[in-house]
């Protein structure tokens, strides 16, 4: 077994993720600007250093161990905000007092809490999350997002993903809390107007210029909205296509490189 790593902007990471498992990929992880794809020995080096050039690949042999035993050595227990607790399934690591703890399970879908944009969006629902909230997560990957949100007292989470990979896993996870949820595969635009009293969602800056209206539509009067996945160089496309979209901006922030935008309804 070998890993491939390649450098990658948040503009093509998507499409070389797709491309990396059409290859016959058996995990990825991501890191800021860089990509680690594990393969089996019977897939082409040569063949991958070829059509990953541009990317100016690297390879290096995993001895005696395989990519999931690589990827638990290299993920440890994380404290996010200053109620939230994040650890690996594996893991027996007591949770901190006074600290809801949420298990991460890294490489079945995107969200285990170590990128900065998932850290932002559990950070700004750590602080809007009222019990009895009503809360909408786009794109909901591993369902780190609505899982933290049931676990902080909403009283129902709708989560949506195009992925119907990583939209089971996110049904899974998040049956793990009390609350009341809707997980399914597909888009913002089945979820009904007016209904969300806080939305999140990390995705790609295209999909959230592109679902501009949908983020006004979905929110209630008065309902905040927390929009990130896109770097500095995205910001102002965002902004525009928010602009355009009639969707009232309400602040920023950012992380390293990348940024996130807060709405309301």
């Amino acid at each position: 077994m070998f890993v491939l790593e390649l450098e990658c902007t948040d503009a093509d990471r998507d499409l070389l993720i797709a491309e990396l498992w059409d290859r016959g990929s058996a995990g990825i992880f991501e890191t800021l600007y860089r990509l680690r794809s594990f393969f089996n020995d019977e897939v082409s080096i040569p063949e991958l250093l070829s059509d990953f050039a541009r990317q100016h690949p690297e390879v290096s042999p995993i001895v005696d161990e395989d990519w999931i035993g690589f990827a638990r050595a290299q993920t440890s227990p994380m404290l996010v905000g200053e109620r939230l607790f994040l650890a690996p399934e594996w893991r027996d690591d007591p949770t901190p007092e006074g600290r809801l703890r949420i298990g991460i399970n890294p490489g079945l879908a995107f969200g285990t809490g170590s990128h900065e944009t998932t850290r932002m969006c559990l950070e700004w629902l750590e602080g809007h999350v009222q019990p009895g909230a009503q809360v909408c997560d786009v794109g909901t990957g591993s369902g780190i997002l609505c899982e933290a949100a049931a676990l902080l007292g909403a009283r129902l989470v709708v989560a949506c993903d195009i992925d119907p990979t990583a939209s089971q896993i996110a049904r899974t996870n998040i049956a793990r809390s009390a609350s009341r949820f809707l997980v399914f595969t597909g888009s913002v635009t089945a979820i009904a107007g007016g209904t969300a009293d806080l939305l999140v969602a990390n995705i790609s800056p295209d999909w959230v210029s592109a679902l501009a209206r949908e983020w006004a539509r979905v929110l209630r009067p008065g309902g905040r909205g927390f929009l990130s996945g896109f770097d500095e160089s995205d910001l102002p496309h965002v902004r525009a296509a928010l602009q355009k979209a009639g969707v009232k901006v309400t602040g920023s922030r950012a992380e390293s490189a990348w940024r996130a935008i807060e709405i309301a309804g």
